[in-house]
């Protein structure tokens, strides 16, 4: 029995922080798990910037709402989600996610919480727990399952060491390099070669 854990920012959809940065032209927001390792140090710096600029959850929203996954993303769920199971293990936030989903599929999704006041200001967030993406993984093997991982970011690499097998998808150079041990798959069409041996 198999089942495949997804990444979803830099996977399957834009990086949600990137499209608010070219709505709002804050470059910083650009900043991502790419970037950044520690996950609560690129949190905090974000919503900083959020407050300093009067950004309210609504603007990431409408962010969202314009949003497309990315190109091959879609087919490659439905081929996936056709093969085997499918879990999203992300580091967004439910309050961003729906319309995503929605577009993909509404594939199950395991992710963290913002916290938001009366007047739509984001004060803080809630992990659902620390190092999920690992733990998940660890769970699904320990319920007998072997799991295929793909991620392309720093955040992932606890995820991707505890798979059974594991891929890159449009890495930055430093991860490709320092993990050549993982396949790069750069489309989607790629990721499914990797994928549909094992499945």
């Amino acid at each position: 029995m198999h089942l495949v854990t997804l990444d979803l920012e830099g996977v399957l959809v834009p990086e949600i922080w990137v499209g608010l940065a070219e709505r709002t032209g804050i470059e910083a927001l650009r900043r991502t798990t790419r970037d950044e390792p520690d996950y609560d140090v690129l949190m905090r710096f974000r919503l900083d910037i959020l407050r300093e600029n009067q950004i309210r959850v609504e603007t990431i929203h409408e962010v969202i709402g314009e949003m497309q996954p990315l190109e091959g993303a879609c087919e490659f769920m439905e081929w996936l989600q056709g093969k085997t199971r499918v879990i999203i293990l992300s580091d967004t936030f439910a309050q961003f996610a729906g319309p995503l989903m929605a577009q993909l599929g509404n594939p199950t999704l395991f992710c963290h919480d913002l916290e938001i006041d009366a007047n739509g200001w984001i004060t803080g967030y809630r992990l659902r727990q620390d190092d999920q993406k690992r733990k998940a993984v660890k769970a699904l093997q320990g319920l007998g399952f072997k799991v295929y991982a793909a991620g392309d970011s720093y955040n992932d690499v606890s995820m991707l060491d505890s798979a059974d097998a594991a891929f890159l998808f449009r890495p930055p150079d430093s991860l490709r390099d320092e993990r050549k041990n993982w396949p790069v798959a750069l489309d989607h069409p790629t990721l499914r070669s990797y994928l549909e041996p094992l499945l």
